[in-house]
């Protein structure tokens, strides 16, 4: 995700978080004279990454008592693994009982495949896993992968409590629509918010809570329960970017560029990484490459 340019420029890319469970943790930064940094959750502290399994485990019981669907939109790569990783887990412990896991979207099956052929980019813990015990981390008795519009259908006449993965993350395209036209107001069911909702998303709008939202250009009485999991998140928070960013040759850096953000996020990093020592911290806006010496 990372880029280091000949011209003393790094731009992180989607700066991930340490101890996420397959892929391996940020390495440390080279020295540069320009840093481009992503600013997705620059106003926002993360829970522990180690809290996840247990907050799902305690969303997948509630629901399952209710008698409800856990509905999750989910981006393709590596959000949608996780919690069919984390999922695996849980039902093999017995923290959850066993139900079906649908991860309806192509393109995360597809996606899945890409995983599985390399694992020389999984955390010591799960390459050991998948290759010496010949595990499947992404793969089990109770989960499905969907293909076909047929079968992705068919799961809008489930009643029985089940997982349903599906994207578009955002909930903005997708067969995510359709799984949350049909499961929207019913207050059994589960809408879990596993990743980041930009504004003016469907997505933002359920985990505002909006009392009425529109999909397919109807409009939806929300009723559903919503819950929001920030553990889950792929992009490190202030807290992490500020120490990443702190690990830098501080003699060579000569300006940090933030991007990826709303504007709020971006004017509160740029304060942390300030206080941290950084003192030229900036928005990256057109044309300021041309302006450097």
């Amino acid at each position: 995700k990372a880029e280091f340019r000949d011209d003393g420029f790094f731009i992180t890319g989607d700066l991930g978080r340490k101890n996420l469970p397959i892929i391996r943790s940020p390495q440390p930064l080279p020295a540069v004279d320009y840093l481009v940094c992503e600013s997705t959750y620059g106003n926002r502290l993360h829970d522990p990454v180690a809290d996840a399994r247990q907050q799902l485990a305690e969303v997948v019981n509630a629901t399952v008592k209710r008698g409800g669907k856990i509905i999750i939109p989910a981006f393709a790569v590596e959000r949608t693994q996780e919690v069919v990783y984390y999922l695996q887990q849980l039902m093999a412990e017995k923290t959850i009982p066993e139900l079906d896991v649908f991860v309806d979207s192509p393109m995360a099956g597809n996606a899945t495949t890409i995983f599985r052929v390399h694992q020389e980019c999984f955390e010591d813990e799960l390459r050991e896993e998948y290759i010496a015990r010949h595990s499947d981390p992404f793969g089990f008795d109770r989960l499905r992968y969907t293909q076909s519009v047929v079968e992705s259908m068919a799961l809008n006449t489930r009643r029985e409590p089940c997982v349903i993965i599906s994207s578009s993350g955002m909930c903005e395209s997708g067969r995510i629509l359709h799984h949350l036209k049909n499961n929207i107001e019913n207050p059994a069911n589960t809408i879990l918010i596993v990743g980041f909702m930009a504004a003016n998303t469907l997505g933002r709008r359920i985990a505002d809570r909006e009392p009425q939202v529109r999909i397919f250009g109807k409009s939806y009485t929300l009723k559903a329960q919503v819950k929001i999991l920030n553990a889950f998140s792929a992009h490190a928070d202030y807290g992490e970017i500020r120490e990443y960013v702190s690990r830098l040759d501080r003699q060579r850096l000569r300006e940090v560029f933030l991007v990826h953000g709303e504007s709020e996020a971006i004017e509160h990093l740029a304060g942390e990484l300030r206080q941290a020592g950084i003192n030229s911290v900036r928005p990256a806006e057109p044309g300021v490459w041309n302006n450097l010496d």
